[in-house]
């Protein structure tokens, strides 16, 4: 498959790079969602001191656990993506908010940087979209 801008062919590497760097930060969010619902102690504890109440908890797995299986569905990977980015986004500004350390602020960066990564590594239209190397 070519476009106007001669790709690259994608190679079977590139492609399963892709895959696996996507499904690390995918598996963890699915992790942090399903933990919204059981609302254990840390977690209870973690977003109250972030300044949101126990009410919100369950509406930000749904949010979180949507988004995510959006993410790994090929057909809606991008668009998961595009969610899980306000998500981690609004994660990135509430530590910013509560003036903690580089480490809970570059995390949730850290993480959606790997999902997009891992969109761009196995999607073609997306390299192409967004060429590194002109």
């Amino acid at each position: 498959m070519t476009t106007d801008s001669q790709s690259a062919p994608v190679s079977k590497k590139m492609i399963w790079a892709g895959r696996i760097i996507s499904a690390l930060p995918a598996l963890f969010l699915l992790m942090d969602a399903v933990m919204k619902f059981f609302k254990p102690a840390v977690v209870v504890e973690g977003t109250v001191k972030l300044g949101y109440p126990e009410s919100t908890i369950i509406g930000m797995g749904i949010v979180l656990l949507v988004s995510t299986i959006l993410y790994m569905i090929p057909r809606t990977a991008v668009l998961g993506a595009i969610l899980l980015t306000g998500y981690l986004g609004g994660a990135v500004a509430t530590h910013v908010r509560m003036g903690e350390g580089a480490f809970p602020v570059l995390f949730p960066a850290f993480f959606g940087a790997l999902l997009w990564l891992g969109l761009y590594l196995r999607i073609e239209r997306l390299r192409t979209l967004i060429p590194l190397r002109s």
